[in-house]
């Protein structure tokens, strides 16, 4: 199981209509079939980081974040989802897999929808700030 998590601000101005309806969009991609488990909502992290929502998918394997990062659901909310928000924090995600090349693998998925949508990833790329696992150094 992958476990992909995002926090998130949303920017200044932003009605609580608009806020509202960013939600629901987030909580239809994390509907669709590739996801196992989800939650969107408020961040319950440190307030002064200013990162006030969050949003959590539970991807069973890469077969299925493959399908999740390419769902035409995604993709059209995404377009939808992005231009409302001020700042996104990923990660650090998670999972039960114990493989040490995984998180390159869940990295080299992004890259390729990045490479695929390039107009996604121009506006994605400003906002956030990714949290990854270190590379490991092979020092016991």
């Amino acid at each position: 199981m992958i476990v992909h998590t995002l926090r998130f601000a949303f920017k200044d101005g932003t009605t609580e209509e608009q806020k509202a309806h960013v939600l629901a969009l987030m909580r239809r991609t994390a509907s669709v079939e590739s996801v196992s488990f989800a939650t969107v909502g408020q961040s319950l992290g440190d307030p002064a980081d200013g990162l006030t929502h969050a949003y959590c998918v539970g991807i069973a394997d890469l077969a299925a974040l493959e399908r999740y990062m390419h769902d035409p659901v995604h993709l059209a909310g995404d377009s939808e989802i992005i231009p409302h928000l001020a700042k996104i924090s990923v990660g650090p995600d998670l999972s039960d897999d114990m493989a040490p090349e995984l998180a390159g693998e869940i990295m080299a998925v992004h890259e390729k929808k990045a490479a695929l949508h390039p107009e996604w990833a121009a506006q994605l790329e400003p906002l956030l700030e990714i949290h990854l696992a270190p590379e490991p150094s092979g020092r016991p």
